[in-house]
């Protein structure tokens, strides 16, 4: 049901991320095959249909947040079919999203990732070394996203003025300082990534040992690997290292709204969930520091 005019609109229009993209397109076509197969038509459904459809994901063990994901594709949907004019009736505007229990985001301690950092001898001299810890210092250094990192290129590296432009969700651009230490390593980085005489000359910053724009994969297993290391917690994703950036800030005395900044968040609220893991240093503290706890 014009789904290729849809995904085109994320895409084109609404500069939507390519996973984003990709996880509308499963959702809204699981969606239409289900009907498809019931033998209901498309425009025949409407909010009763909806409910029924949702209450079958959830009996099948989806959880709330991934239903949630699936009910904001569906809402996207239907509005750009009514803007359109390819459908007169919208069955999610009677439908709520379920309700998700708070989640802390999960970070690596400061003095764990410094531990790491600073460990002699644990990324090689090699480009593939200097690239790893690359990943791994603009990650935890910058706190951006790792499509961010993916697509992010040698020009937007500014020496001069000691900055970063990242480029975010929604090509929505920011700012951020470099560190000293991440400045030289990146001029470092770039020498030894000079040296390796790529034949096709990736403008990205960071890539494979053939010069090519590194892949999620390949950085997943990197920040995966190294976390390994100072930690044992079951998540090790990039995004741990985005959390542990935003907690460290937080923890040091940041201003709330300079970290929303850095991190390239719209609103404060998605930034205020770090206060939670403050708070819950601080209980951890006191528990162990007050002499009646």
């Amino acid at each position: 049901m014009y789904l290729d005019r849809f995904i085109s609109f994320l895409t084109f229009e609404k500069h939507y991320s390519a996973h984003t993209v990709k996880a509308y397109e499963k959702d809204i076509s699981l969606y239409l095959s289900f009907w498809q197969k019931e033998g209901k038509p498309f425009d025949e459904l409407n909010h009763r249909d909806l409910r029924f459809y949702i209450a079958g994901l959830v009996e099948k063990g989806m959880e709330a947040s991934s239903v949630n994901r699936v009910l904001s594709a569906l809402r996207t949907y239907y509005k750009f079919l009514q803007r359109e004019g390819l459908c007169d009736r919208n069955p999610t505007s009677l439908i709520k999203a379920l309700k998700t229990p708070k989640r802390l985001p999960v970070v690596v301690q400061e003095e764990k990732m410094n531990s790491l950092l600073d460990q002699e001898g644990l990324f090689a001299n090699d480009f593939e070394g200097q690239r790893n810890r690359l990943i791994i210092e603009l990650l935890f250094g910058t706190g951006m996203r790792l499509a961010e990192l993916i697509q992010l290129k040698e020009s937007d590296i500014d020496l001069y003025k000691h900055t970063i432009r990242i480029l975010g969700k929604r090509n929505k651009e920011r700012i951020v300082p470099l560190l000293p230490s991440l400045e030289k390593l990146i001029v470092d980085y770039l020498l030894i990534k000079k040296s390796q005489d790529f034949h096709n000359n990736s403008l990205t910053l960071v890539v494979t040992k053939k010069g090519k724009q590194v892949y999620p994969m390949l950085v997943y297993q990197v920040v995966k690997d190294y976390l390994s290391l100072v930690t044992s917690q079951d998540k090790r994703s990039p995004h741990v290292l985005r959390h542990s950036f935003a907690t460290a800030l937080l923890n040091k005395g940041a201003d709330l709204n300079a970290i929303k900044e850095l991190l390239g968040h719209v609103n404060l609220t998605a930034t205020q969930v770090y206060t939670h893991n403050s708070v819950e240093r601080l209980k951890s503290i006191y528990k162990q520091a007050h002499p009646k706890a």
